[in-house]
């Protein structure tokens, strides 16, 4: 079994700042990618930003330049710095993280608000 935990959702004005953080904890062997998805009201779930191992990334369009992933193998942890907030970055927001266990997993977090006020 392989847990997500996520934390640093929230209200932040226009043009604020937000850390996201997701840590993954149980019978870990290895982490592969991990990952930031994010789903707005009516809307399907997007890729925001994923990150491999050896430190290899990749952003949406819409949030290059503002977020920046980053990840502790140590800590089985993957961040994503979010600046430059903007009214339409709200969205609930999903860690994903895909390795190995006893078996091959991929793993969602259990979501994290953020709203951007305008």
């Amino acid at each position: 079994q392989v847990q997500l935990v996520e934390s640093g959702g929230g209200l932040v004005q226009a043009g604020g700042s937000l850390r996201l953080s997701c840590a993954a904890s149980g019978s870990i062997f290895s982490i592969n990618a991990m990952g930031w998805y994010r789903q707005a009201p009516g809307k399907q779930r997007e890729l925001v930003a994923s990150i491999t191992r050896g430190g290899d990334t990749n952003y949406a369009d819409s949030v290059k330049g503002r977020f920046t992933i980053s990840r502790d193998n140590a800590k089985n942890t993957v961040y994503l710095q979010m600046n430059s907030l903007k009214p339409e970055d709200t969205a609930v927001y999903y860690c994903n993280v895909d390795g190995w266990s006893w078996d091959r997993f991929t793993s969602w977090g259990q979501g994290t608000q953020v709203t951007v006020s305008s």
